[in-house]
């Protein structure tokens, strides 16, 4: 919370002589509102703006008064100016789905006058620390070789040394893919996009039942969100859980596009599965893309699913990375053997129906 003090310094009292104090912005009087009542009175040398805003700009001016005499002149004008908080901007070399080995840097950016402005970073609302126990500091944050410990959502947070002033950028998360996960999102019906008003049910798999897991999902709204902490009041969610040793399942009878979100499979050891972007449409088109990535060499196949089946044009655009693709007649399109290159961003459109939403193809 910002606030500004002034303080007047024309008048000084002396003795057991009581002044009181008149303030006025842009030479109209000011009333002491209610936090300076209580904080207060007009006995006080100083007029508080506790949070102060744009419309707090202007002209302040001072007079005081001894009781029984005449007031003082009025005092010299104080021009205050307030302007927004500078915020820094955190961007990403790259794009934020990455696959375990590829390299990315997050970068930093303020837009002001000031030089002096520290960087530190953050991941999953903790402060980051090099090997040494140090805090990272810097513009600028590069992973070399991405791996899954990784995952997370990060921000930088700007400081100046000789001010009080602190700003914290945009969350970025990261996800990495990995070959190997030691545990597998199950989603039924196994497709990222969905309908509103269809059914869902999520569950972790782990091979080994060696370990505890829980489903998280981050929103840019939300931030990360763990299931586990609402399993006491899951009917107050409409939503149905079971929890045992090794596998955490969520189900929803009727999906809704706040259910939209990235997913994962957390332990309590820290460890996590390859995250998983479930994307709820109110539209009528979505497409059915793979859940887990595809092996190179093996065959994709991407499909336009549509809200009303009963219709005969199925003619669609194809999309990777905002470009056309291909246009097909059937729906449907199949790469025969996937390479890296084929890893992007994908979705289809229908002439009459719309397009869907983008999911994220990983190849590996």
């Amino acid at each position: 919370c910002w606030y500004h003090s002034y303080q007047s310094h024309i008048l000084e009292g002396g003795g057991d002589t009581e002044w009181t104090y008149t303030w006025y912005k842009n030479d109209e009087r000011l009333d002491h509102g209610i936090l300076n009542e209580l904080f207060g009175d007009d006995t006080m040398q100083q007029y508080i703006i506790w949070s102060a805003d744009d419309p707090d700009s202007g002209n302040y001016t001072c007079r005081g008064k001894l009781s029984d005499s005449k007031g003082s002149e009025i005092s010299d004008a104080v021009t205050l100016t307030v302007s927004e908080k500078p915020l820094p901007v955190l961007s990403v070399s790259t794009q934020s789905w990455l696959t375990e080995g590829d390299s990315v840097t997050l970068n930093c950016e303020i837009t002001d006058f000031h030089t002096d402005w520290i960087f530190s970073w953050h991941r999953n609302y903790e402060e980051m620390r090099n090997s040494r126990g140090e805090i990272m500091y810097g513009d600028s944050y590069t992973i070399t070789s991405a791996a899954r410990n990784h995952t997370g959502v990060y921000f930088c947070r700007a400081e100046r040394d000789e001010s009080s002033m602190r700003s914290a950028a945009n969350q970025q998360p990261i996800w990495i893919i990995s070959e190997s996960p030691p545990v597998s999102l199950i989603i039924n019906p196994s497709r990222t996009q969905h309908f509103t008003n269809d059914s869902l049910s999520l569950s972790c798999k782990d091979q080994s039942n060696s370990t505890e897991w829980t489903i998280k999902r981050f929103t840019h709204s939300e931030g990360v969100f763990n299931f586990s902490l609402w399993e006491a009041h899951a009917y107050l969610l409409d939503f149905l859980w079971w929890k045992l040793v090794t596998e955490v399942s969520y189900e929803t009878s009727s999906l809704s596009t706040s259910h939209t979100g990235v997913y994962w499979c957390h332990s309590e050891s820290g460890e996590n599965g390859n995250p998983v972007n479930i994307t709820v449409h109110d539209g009528d088109v979505i497409l059915e893309s793979p859940v887990h990535p595809v092996p190179e060499g093996h065959p994709l196949t991407l499909r336009c699913l549509y809200r009303n089946t009963h219709f005969s044009n199925l003619q669609t655009n194809f999309y990777k990375d905002g470009s056309v693709l291909l246009m097909q007649t059937t729906g449907e399109m199949i790469i025969h053997k996937v390479s890296k290159s084929d890893e992007g961003f994908y979705h289809c459109k229908h002439p009459e129906k719309g397009e869907s939403p983008k999911s994220w193809v990983s190849v590996r």
